[in-house]
């Protein structure tokens, strides 16, 4: 069975910095493009950053410089590094997995979320 498992958001100050994790089981992360999704209070959802099998990355322009994706093999978990957080990053945070190893690949499996709240 197929299951991701978010962790790590929670409260930080504008500037601050988090790092989510999503623990994956039931299949191996490498083998396919993994993603990061969030949804802004009252919004609707919005791709963050992607990582494919071969290591290629991409992001929304708007996290440019500021967040990274990355994944443990051996862990079998992708993570996103937040830095220099601003209170426009405040949302739920959700990992997906792409049905292949391509970026352009539909999502078929979603975590449950995790909030991220950038706020003094």
């Amino acid at each position: 069975e197929v299951q991701l498992v978010e962790s790590g958001g929670g409260l930080v100050q504008p500037g601050g910095s988090l790092t989510l994790s999503c623990a994956a089981s039931g299949f191996t992360v490498s083998n396919y493009a993994m993603s990061w999704v969030r949804q802004a209070p009252g919004k609707g959802l919005e791709w963050v950053f992607i990582i494919n099998s071969q290591d290629s990355k991409t992001w929304v322009d708007s996290v440019k410089g500021r967040f990274t994706i990355s994944r443990d093999n051996a862990k079998n978990t992708v993570y996103l590094q937040m830095n220099s957080l601003k209170s426009e990053d405040t949302g739920v945070y959700y990992c997906a997995k792409s049905g292949s190893r391509w970026m352009d690949s539909e999502y078929d499996y979603w975590g449950q979320g995790t909030q991220v709240t950038v706020s003094t």
